[in-house]
């Protein structure tokens, strides 16, 4: 019996980075790449592309590197992006407001098709070409479209209500944008994006770096050790 091989998940990561990449040099016009300077094209080393793609199979040919479509399509699929999935934002505030109305999620796989919030002074406002529904009714929408991935825009205090909920109804990956941990049952995956936790870890980076020069010198009267 062969044995899958788990995929680290910093792979997986990656692995969007490389669609986007190889997006832009196929509109680029480019038609094959080698490993070396797709690397240098994203940042990393073309040992580490070997490596990453080694766990789906082989994709290049010696002396030709890769071609960028067949990649590019190759990727594509073991991430699922062969078809649009559609999606809904919970929290029609501003952020939830922007995030349905962005119109680069479509390009990418990934479609709106609903917005909802609890406050009768937004139900029933247009957001883009969606009109904010009553959160009550988020649980018949994801089983009539089958919707697998929500997007949670609300207050700290309200987000895991609406994760439950969310989960409830069958909602099984969640993106969250707001500041706090969710808690969800296992099978359920979440993804935080929280800009200020970002910040805060690059102000890090700006403090360690005053008591050096451009160069990267030690300026004069910082202590040598």
């Amino acid at each position: 019996m062969v044995r899958e091989v788990e995929v680290p998940e910093i792979v997986v990561r990656r692995l969007p980075i490389y669609v986007r990449a190889l997006a832009q040099l196929e509109a680029q016009g480019v038609k094959t790449i080698s490993s070396l300077e797709l690397g240098r094209y994203i940042g990393i080393t073309a040992a580490q592309i070997r490596k990453d793609l080694s766990y789906f199979g082989e994709f290049g040919k010696q002396g030709r590197g890769y071609e960028v479509s067949h990649l590019l399509r190759e990727i594509k699929r073991i991430l699922g992006l062969t078809r649009v999935w559609p999606m809904v934002v919970v929290g029609a505030g501003r952020l939830g407001q922007a995030i349905a109305s962005y119109d680069g999620f479509k390009p990418r796989g990934f479609e709106v098709v609903g917005v909802f919030d609890n406050d009768p002074a937004k139900i029933g406002q247009p957001v883009g070409h969606l009109v904010i529904r009553d959160v009550s009714e988020l649980p018949a929408a994801v089983r009539a479209h089958d919707i697998k991935i929500g997007i949670v825009a609300v207050p700290a205090a309200e987000a895991q209500k609406v994760a439950d909920l969310m989960v409830q109804a069958g909602i099984r990956a969640i993106l969250n944008y707001a500041p706090t941990a969710l808690h969800v049952p296992a099978g359920v995956r979440v993804e935080d994006i929280d800009p200020v936790v970002t910040l805060q870890s690059m102000t890090y980076y700006l403090v360690n770096s005053e008591s050096r020069d451009p160069a990267g010198t030690a300026c004069p009267g910082a202590a040598e050790g």
